[in-house]
């Protein structure tokens, strides 16, 4: 990428981050309270607890030497696990209102469900046919990407 399509993409993404910032700020302080607090608890979450999570997950595969039988599944947890605590709010249905039915008026856990089926599948299959690559002799040489 050019350096002048890369300062372009960046003044594109400032200025778009700055609008979203003035429209967030037009909603009223409670609103803007709200997200702060749900972006700040996002990163703590992540870094704090999920990210060394994975890495342990990922220490104990490789130690354990059983990375094809454990490698799909770490797939699918960093997948799905951030995914699910995003929508905590939805599936949970806080801020629900009896006098409006139009807040939360969707199928969140159906979509949920449909997101962790094709994760799955997405998993399983990508799995099988790695064991297939690898069963026809089109495996890896031991030189692995930088050995060529």
């Amino acid at each position: 990428m050019t350096r002048g399509l890369r300062i372009a993409a960046g003044v594109v993404g400032a200025l778009v981050t700055a609008y979203g910032v003035w429209l967030l700020l037009g909603l009223g302080w409670a609103n803007t309270t709200s997200t702060a607090t749900w972006l700040v608890g996002g990163v703590v979450l992540h870094d704090a607890v999920f990210a060394p999570a994975v890495l342990v997950a990922c220490y104990v595969a490789l130690r354990s030497g059983r990375t094809t039988l454990l490698a799909p599944l770490l797939v699918a947890l960093v997948v799905l696990v951030p995914v699910t605590l995003v929508g905590v709010p939805e599936l949970g249905r806080f801020g629900a209102r009896a006098d409006n039915t139009t807040l939360l008026d969707r199928p969140y856990w159906l979509g949920w469900g449909a997101l962790v089926t094709l994760v799955l599948v997405g998993v399983l299959v990508g799995h099988a046919l790695r064991r297939r690559h690898a069963s026809s002799g089109g495996g890896d040489d031991g030189a692995g990407a930088g050995g060529r």
